[in-house]
This record gives structure tokens, sequence and C-alpha cells, in this order.
């Protein structure tokens, strides 16, 4: 019983480390492109 729940488990921090990790590589090309991040969308981009 405790395999599939620390499997589980694992799953879950795995993927909200991605979803974490992707929304700041979003801000890194956001500001690099002069542009500001507003509600998950990039604005003021340029190019």
């Amino acid at each position: 019983m405790l395999r599939p729940v620390r499997t589980l488990i694992l799953m879950v921090v795995l993927f909200s480390a991605g979803v974490f990790y992707e929304r700041y590589q979003h801000l890194e090309r956001c500001t690099e492109a002069g542009g500001t991040v507003s509600g998950g969308l990039c604005r003021g981009e340029t190019g």
C-alpha cells in the first residue's frame, strides 16, 4: 500500500516542479523580449 501512495506523491511533486520551472522560463523569455508577465501572459513584447 505504501508504494503506490509514494509513487503518486512523487509524481505530483515532479509535475509541480515542472510547472514552476516552465513558468520561470516563460518569465525569463518575456523579460528578455522587453515585456512583462501579467496574468500568465507576456504583455508589451517587441518583435
